[in-house]
């Protein structure tokens, strides 16, 4: 709301101007105001939590310092989802499509969150929302953002005009750049490319996947792959982000992390010199989304005050659902949905501990009429409590362990 107020002070202010249109200026003010908020709002929301007498329901699974917890307050994503949508939509551009779509899923993913978290603590089922709802309601977002990536025409991609025309791409608009007296014809397209990390050549496209199609038909359907992709990779990562909430501050300070890695992706893939230069894909007006993600790591960090060991509160499934759906979301709009293998390293490792224990539990209480483990309890951080590692240690080294898969993340972009 405000970058349209500093558009009409442009009028009477240079300064004003120049302000307002750097994206890092924007980003950086909501980074400040998701922490004050995420803070100075913080307290009340836990007065007002405890006061309603929302807490924690912990189930005893022989960990220890864990039924201190018990009573805590819960349903603390709220304080997340705040710190995010009122930087969001003061600092950035309303009308900009992919930020559209972010507002649409944190809100989205924020209400199933709540609605679990709710029927926990007032309804007093702890088994929450029946799980095949959850996943309803992740599919419905994945459908929506792949629908709205797909067939909205403001989400493209720019690539010079003679390869547009090589490949056959649907154009939507032709112009000219011209740089050190050099001019070059570049289209707007519309397609399903995304960028493959270690590979020299950067676009995958998933029309082409329909191999067995003639292309022109293939463009029609790739929605039939694309659109399911769109969907396992939001329910997977909104999933594991669930599972990764386990201890005091381990999905918050990950997810901020990750949160700005996504941000200085965005940053290169909106800035033509930048997505020449490493290049990967130029996708017009997705710069917008450093704002979205600032606030988004603002938000994370902020929450850590409260959030870190000893925990005063906890994000609840309406935070860790929302955390993830946001994650998986903005990468995929920014075309680095096969980059989350490794950024999402944590989630990935989080979740493929269960997967394994409860596989392998299984097997062998076929075979052996006895079910064995793997690991010591899952998901994994549960396995190094049961080593009497202290929790905060734990943390600690997740979040060393979620900076350097950060930076390997980063460095893949020039790694092929």
């Amino acid at each position: 709301m405000l970058y349209y107020l500093f558009e009409y002070l442009a009028q009477f202010s240079g300064i004003a101007e120049n302000l307002y249109k750097f994206i890092t200026f924007r980003a950086g003010l909501a980074i400040i105001l998701s922490l004050i908020i995420s803070i100075s709002f913080g307290k009340r929301i836990i007065q007002y939590l405890q006061k309603l007498q929302i807490g924690e329901t912990i189930r005893d699974l022989g960990l220890e310092g864990q039924l201190q917890k018990q009573g805590t307050p819960t349903m603390g994503g709220v304080i997340i989802i705040m710190a995010i949508l009122i930087p969001t939509l003061l600092f950035a551009k309303l009308h900009n499509i992919y930020i559209i779509i972010m507002i649409i899923s944190t809100i989205w993913m924020g209400m199933i969150g709540f609605l679990d978290d709710y029927i926990k603590v007032f309804k007093k089922d702890k088994k929450g929302l029946k799980g095949k709802f959850k996943i309803l309601g992740q599919v419905g977002l994945g459908i929506l953002v792949g629908s709205m990536m797909y067939f909205n025409d403001d989400v493209s991609v720019r690539i010079p005009a003679d390869i547009a025309e090589k490949c056959e791409y649907d154009v939507i608009s032709t112009y000219e750049v011209t740089d050190r007296d050099t001019t070059i014809e570049y289209s707007r397209v519309k397609t399903t490319l995304t960028n493959i990390p270690f590979y020299k050549e950067p676009e995958l496209e998933y029309a082409r996947l329909l191999w067995f199609m003639e292309y022109e038909t293939a463009k029609k359907w790739a929605w039939i792959i694309f659109i399911p992709i769109v969907i396992f990779i939001i329910t997977a990562v909104s999933n594991a982000a669930n599972l990764t909430d386990g201890i005091d501050g381990l999905a918050t300070g990950v997810s901020a992390i990750i949160g700005a890695t996504l941000g200085v992706l965005a940053y290169v893939s909106g800035s033509t010199l930048a997505a020449d230069y490493l290049n990967i894909l130029y996708l017009p007006d997705t710069g917008e989304l450093v704002v979205f993600l600032a606030a988004f790591t603002g938000a994370c960090i902020g929450f850590l005050w409260y959030n870190a060991f000893p925990a005063q509160i906890f994000m609840g499934d309406t935070g860790s659902l929302t955390l993830g759906g946001i994650i998986a979301a903005a990468a995929i709009l920014i075309r680095k949905e096969l980059l989350l293998f490794i950024l999402c390293g944590i989630f990935l490792a989080e979740t493929l501990s269960v997967i394994i224990q409860v596989s392998y539990f299984k097997y062998t209480k076929r075979k052996y009429g006895e079910g064995r483990r793997v690991f010591l309890m899952s998901p994994l951080h549960h396995h190094y409590q049961k080593k009497n590692i202290p929790e905060a240690k734990i943390v600690t080294r997740f979040w060393i362990v979620a900076i350097l898969l950060a930076v390997m993340t980063i460095i893949t972009l020039k790694l092929r």
